[in-house]
């Protein structure tokens, strides 16, 4: 399984409404219900601007696409100088399959999912990709609008089946966007998804997801990258924000955590399946990137319990 596809898994993401929004006129909606959720939409019809607060308005076009994973609010708008009002008071957030109409409709017509996260690692994840990931529209779309064109005509429908399939249809879409803006990305961006757009820093990545149990050392992965040791250490901590080796025990604790929820392997078997000589190397290494022993961890989670402490 490559990069992408292993960091969806794990935050598990589940659709939970699939709609179209259908808006007239001048309008101005504030997205409060983002946390903890994963919002990727595109532009079917007209224009519209979409901010953070604070940020600079970003023009969406028909054909672009955009998704927002940090959880913080996001203002859409006809017109980014007009008040808003928060869309969670003027909108029933339950009315999946359907297309909303806002203000008379006509003008501006978006279709897309909201998807509930329910992975543990969801917040470490968020916080390494940009707020508002922008795919805009080009001549190399035509799964992803083949993709948007066939939920639309199973939410105008309505045929049986349509809410499940419209929900199939928004996790290709999510996973089709992502791909876009790896192709679009300036070579300026930062955080992880734009470190799996970089060759270099791909390859020496994807060696890690595939074998995190391979005692990989700085020169072994730079190898993969064919860089230079400090050239690679250097280019990785501004992409991903910390260091190879770093990111890789990270990766191995988010799948160590994992395993331990499901409970069906021994800490020792998790241990040496991750490449750690002995159960106590492993429990140093979790206790220090995690906060607490394997165990207490497992046991936390095995009774509901929030944090598991120390």
């Amino acid at each position: 399984m490559d990069p992408l596809s292993q960091v969806l898994a794990l935050l598990k993401p589940r659709s939970y409404i699939t709609a179209g929004f259908d808006a007239g006129g001048t309008w101005s909606l504030t997205l409060d219900d983002l946390a903890g959720r994963i919002k990727c939409y595109a532009v079917l019809k007209g224009g519209c601007w979409l901010s953070l607060a604070g940020g600079a308005a970003i023009r969406l076009n028909e054909g672009d696409c955009f998704v927002l994973p940090s959880g913080s609010p996001v203002t859409i708008a006809s017109d980014p100088t007009v008040p808003s009002r928060r869309a969670s008071d003027v909108l029933d957030p339950n009315r999946s399959g359907e297309v909303v109409t806002y203000n008379g409709g006509g003008d501006v017509f978006l279709v897309g999912s909201r998807f509930e996260v329910t992975g543990r690692h969801a917040e470490g994840i968020f916080r390494s990709l940009p707020p508002i990931i922008r795919v805009e529209a080009t001549g190399d779309q035509a799964r992803l609008r083949w993709s948007l064109e066939l939920m639309m005509e199973e939410l105008r429908e309505a045929q049986p089946g349509a809410s499940l399939v419209a929900q199939h249809l928004s996790h290709m879409i999510l996973v089709q966007t992502l791909r876009l803006y790896l192709a679009q990305r300036s070579p300026d961006d930062t955080g992880w998804l734009s470190a799996l757009a970089d060759p270099q820093l791909s390859a020496a990545i994807t060696a890690m997801h595939a074998d995190p149990s391979h005692p990989w050392s700085l020169r072994e992965l730079a190898r993969r990258a064919g860089m230079s040791r400090s050239t690679f250490a250097e280019r990785f901590r501004e992409r991903v924000g910390s260091a190879p080796i770093g990111y890789l025990t990270r990766w191995r604790m988010m799948l160590a955590e994992d395993r331990l929820v499901e409970g069906r392997d021994t800490i020792a078997q998790i241990a040496l399946e991750l490449g750690y000589s002995s159960e106590h190397a492993f429990g140093t290494a979790f206790r220090r990137t995690v906060g607490c022993s394997p165990g207490r961890y497992a046991r936390a989670h095995a009774r509901g319990a929030g944090s598991p402490g120390r």
